[in-house]
């Protein structure tokens, strides 16, 4: 039987999970690769299967949590009292298109 060889030592371990729990970032995942001679994937797997990897976050370039098309028709429908296939017809439309829409919507109906 043939011994497994270890990709990542005791001490390799210990270092890169207290280097990235201080400074969750895709430079010291970068970092970590080029000092232990490894992959940046192969590094974000050990991140993961110790816990503590965290997943970017896509944001839009106004660098905010992005929408999905399908929810903003979902808003004007719900707005104007619209049937489900009303809505999905509004998801043909542009993105920013049914946005300015529905803030418009919103901004002049009267609240209760």
């Amino acid at each position: 039987m043939t011994a497994k060889t270890v990709n990542y030592t005791p001490a390799m371990t210990s270092e890169l999970v207290k280097a990235y729990s201080e400074k969750p970032e895709k430079a010291t995942v970068e970092a970590f690769a080029i000092k232990f001679g490894k992959t940046v994937k192969s590094v974000v797997a050990k991140l993961s299967r110790e816990g503590i990897y965290k997943k970017a976050e896509y944001v839009t370039k106004n660098g905010e949590k992005p929408i999905a098309k399908d929810s903003v028709a979902d808003a004007i429908g719900n707005v104007l009292k619209m049937t489900e296939a009303e809505t999905s017809s509004l998801t043909k439309a542009n993105k920013s298109a049914l946005e300015k829409i529905f803030i418009a919507l919103v901004n002049s109906t009267p609240t209760e």
